[in-house]
């Protein structure tokens, strides 16, 4: 299973997928500041995986703070965890990460410092290793939707590198080769930094699934000629109301499954569930440098000082998702708002096939 991220001799190691797939290479963290220049640069990313960083970032940075009182820690900290908080502004997950390991110190606050710090780098180790359950769980739930000879359209890279391991958009397919269906999945290539083509490709290659690359352009005419059987997608913060914001280009994607009567199915852990927004209007949306465009590989491919538009993420509206797969089941959109109450049955809420 590939590893994206580990907390290995008090560093945070990650996998530099900014090389992938020529070269593979690990960054080792000494200091949060590593963590947080690995999110910006997108050498990790995916709204999990990132949220892991966070989470092992605060607790590298924690052990080198000096303070005799909880206050003292606390506020020696929070300059780290705002730097965390501003990485990346759209996927929840750093924000999800952040106030998990401010509950943690909250509830243990009459403990020694010294043991604070403990207690932070087995948090951090914990969020990792539940993440690649709850993948694991998600995939479970979405392999029913996938029947055997099934082709998988899924866009950008939601697999083990967005994730602790396994990933979300891929789980489902490689649960369903588990079981021993037979699954195709079509990666498009996903501009501007080319996950789909870098990091989805190599991924299932890896992992011996049949695969094959698309232009981002291909999938409208893939889909009317029936080539396609389902799309899932991950997301990297999702509404109350169950908009979803996933990579640039999954709206277009959406859409045109809706067109063609191809199920669209979101695979979304509930840490990626923002039940504070009622809408995906609120999510903000983080606007990227230009040469991600106007540069392919270090090599200009437009013309010098062209305007750019270049937003990593977009919105898709509920109407256009089937369900959403998440480790407690599969649900229609508008049913994601229950999920934050409490004594709600489940089995009631769930899509089944």
């Amino acid at each position: 299973m590939v590893r994206a991220i580990e907390w290995i001799d008090d560093r945070v190691r990650i996998l530099d997928q900014s090389r992938l797939p020529h070269e593979v290479s690990y960054i080792d963290c000494s200091h949060h500041g590593m963590v947080v220049d690995a999110i910006k640069t997108l050498k990790i990313r995916g709204a999990p995986a990132i949220g892991i960083a966070a989470a092992m970032g605060i607790a590298l940075s924690a052990r080198g703070l000096k303070a005799d009182s909880f206050e003292g820690f606390m506020d020696a900290l929070q300059p780290v965890m705002d730097e965390m908080l501003s990485s990346r502004p759209t996927a929840v997950n750093i924000r999800w990460a952040v106030e998990r390991m401010k509950g943690l110190l909250q509830r243990n606050r009459e403990r020694p410092v010294e043991e604070l710090k403990g207690l932070l780098i087995e948090e951090a180790k914990a969020v990792l290793e539940e993440d690649i359950e709850v993948n694991k769980a998600i995939g479970l739930w979405g392999a029913q939707f996938i029947r055997d000879g099934d082709t998988v359209l899924t866009h950008c890279n939601a697999g083990a590198l967005a994730t602790g391991g396994y990933g979300t958009a891929t789980a489902p397919i490689l649960m369903a080769v588990e079981q021993g269906k037979e699954v195709r999945v079509i990666a498009d290539e996903t501009r501007p930094v080319l996950q789909g083509a870098r990091l989805t490709a190599w991924e299932l290659m890896q992992a011996g699934v049949p695969v094959t690359l698309i232009t981002d352009n291909s999938a409208g005419a893939l889909m009317r000629s029936g080539e396609i059987d389902l799309c899932i997608v991950g997301t990297d913060r999702t509404a109350r109301n169950g908009d979803v914001a996933n990579k640039i280009g999954t709206y277009s994607v959406a859409v045109l499954a809706r067109e063609n009567d191809v199920p669209f199915y979101v695979a979304a852990p509930l840490s990626s569930i923002d039940f504070t927004i009622p809408s995906g209007e609120l999510i903000p949306i983080e606007e990227r440098p230009p040469e991600e465009v106007t540069h392919l590989g270090g090599h200009p491919v437009a013309p010098e000082g062209v305007m750019v538009i270049n937003r990593a993420f977009d919105v898709t509206p509920a109407r256009y998702v089937t369900a959403i797969i998440t480790e407690r089941g599969a649900f229609r959109p508008r049913d994601i708002k229950r999920l934050a109450r409490k004594g709600v049955n489940l089995t009631e809420l769930r899509v089944k096939p």
